[in-house]
């Protein structure tokens, strides 16, 4: 499974259910396209098991301010669509995994 790309729309759907992990980014943002890689991979190692999506801030504003996103990229972990933990800027892998694999 590759990466959801969320809109306003589809978004509360989308993370009602489980484990979430959704990468605020920007196309400009050179931290944002240093994590991408390690958001890909994620989303393939966690398939059936987290939903892995990205949340474009230039596209989905409300979004980025509904989630007080200040710095990109910001990883918001959700659980049955409430936020319960997030990571500010590129962390290596582990940084991501421990959350995921403390919550599944």
């Amino acid at each position: 499974m590759s990466i959801i790309h969320l809109t306003n729309e589809a978004f509360d759907k989308a993370v009602s259910n489980g484990i979430s992990m959704v990468d605020f980014w920007a196309s400009w943002c050179g931290p944002c396209k240093m994590l991408a890689p390690v958001m890909e991979d994620l989303a393939g190692k966690y398939e059936g098991k987290a939903l892995v999506g990205k949340v474009n801030v230039d596209d989905e504003l409300d979004l980025a301010r509904r989630f007080g996103v200040m710095s990109i990229p910001t990883v918001v972990f959700l659980k049955d669509g409430k936020e319960f933990d997030r990571k500010v800027g590129v962390m290596p892998p582990q940084a991501y995994t421990a959350v995921l694999d403390g919550n599944l």
